[in-house]
């Protein structure tokens, strides 16, 4: 018998990476009922992916009623993640909610309870763990080609990439700007290469000083001009965050930066055998892997082929990140494997995010107990 799945946000992220994915998925999943705030794009989201007879909602709570649907993504703004998975789970469904996990530390704390309570799966949408560049480094960190790893930075830098469309710049829907849109997924990536998720204390600051006052003819953006007056989030945030080890994160993301190169979902890593830099997605340099150790007693850089590597997680070898996410997701859901992104991985990217817009917002070091 089919997955029966029900899609709540049919938007940008769900015409771009999960509705594709999961009709790939049609010969063991299919979608019966999707739902929006805007019936045609549930409308256009049904006759283009769903099942004949396919049912559209405008109310979620309508979607989740629905006993035959065995699971849920939950694909809206940020500041709706909780309230909306929380209900999901309570209603006895598996969930895949966007990243990221949510816009407060307090949200998802609910959605952890939630989680606990219903006994059900429940991950978060952080595709770039499944690019082949990322699961190589994994496979090395498990290895121990890099030692204890005590230093790492997560990029997530864009010289102007604002996004446009949606609801990016709404910080009463979004949370944020480029740190929860973006240096979530350089975090994420980052505390998992180290497998180091207790964070002591953290430090940030966030700038809000082009995104605002820039006209449309002095911005240059790659995805088309913003509008300043409507600009509610910041431009870049940057933040320290000091791991109970003693190891240190330092965050840096941005949508509006002058900054010569684009380096997102990057991570580069330092320990006390080698170190590694991920270069992430976009820029000089796309997707690309380098170690660089003591070699012979030289110092050497190497390349390291990701076309060959990964962990064995797809059959089809050149799936998208976002296809391949997807089908480890149905797999946990049918039994077969374990989540790769598990929801305390993801509660504890939350938590650090929040901290740096809470030390931004009082010029104060964030400790946790």
């Amino acid at each position: 018998m089919k997955i029966k799945i029900g899609i709540i946000g049919c938007g940008g992220i769900a015409n771009k990476k999960h509705l594709p994915a999961l009709k790939k998925q049609a010969h063991r999943a299919e979608l019966t009922a999707f739902c929006d705030l805007i019936p045609e794009r549930g409308e256009k989201a049904a006759e283009e992916y769903g099942i004949p007879g396919a049912k559209i909602y405008t109310d979620y709570h309508d979607l989740l009623a629905d006993k035959e649907i065995q699971v849920v993504h939950v694909l809206t703004p940020n500041v709706s993640h909780c309230e909306i998975s929380v209900a999901a789970l309570e209603a006895g469904k598996h969930v895949m909610c966007e990243k990221p996990m949510a816009a407060t530390v307090e949200d998802a704390q609910r959605m952890m309870e939630a989680c606990q309570r219903s006994g059900k799966l429940f991950t978060i949408g952080y595709q770039n763990r499944f690019r082949p560049d990322s699961l190589t480094l994994k496979r090395l960190c498990e290895e121990g080609e890099l030692g204890d790893i005590y230093y790492a930075q997560a990029h997530a830098l864009r010289r102007r990439g604002v996004p446009t469309w949606g609801v990016f710049t709404d910080k009463s829907k979004q949370g944020g700007g480029p740190l929860i849109d973006i240096g979530t997924h350089s975090l994420d990536l980052t505390l998992w290469f180290m497998d180091n998720y207790e964070p002591a204390a953290v430090t940030g600051v966030t700038f809000e000083k082009l995104g605002r006052t820039l006209p449309p003819q002095k911005q240059g953006n790659g995805m088309g001009p913003w509008d300043p007056s409507t600009y509610e989030v910041e431009d870049a945030a940057f933040a320290f965050v000091t791991m109970k080890n003693g190891a240190l994160i330092t965050i840096d993301s941005s949508w509006v930066l002058n900054f010569a190169d684009i380096r997102c979902a990057a991570s580069t890593l330092c320990g006390t055998v080698a170190g590694a830099e991920l270069t992430g997605v976009g820029g000089k340099n796309d997707r690309k892997l380098y170690l660089n150790k003591i070699m012979g007693g030289r110092q050497v850089e190497i390349d390291v082929n990701t076309a060959l590597g990964g962990v064995e997680l797809s059959p089809d070898k050149k799936a998208a990140p976002g296809e391949v996410e997807c089908q480890v997701w149905l797999d946990a859901v049918e039994g077969k494997r374990e989540l790769i992104v598990k929801p305390e991985q993801a509660f504890i990217v939350t938590k650090i995010l929040d901290a740096v817009y809470q030390s931004a917002k009082t010029g104060r070091q964030v400790v946790f107990d």
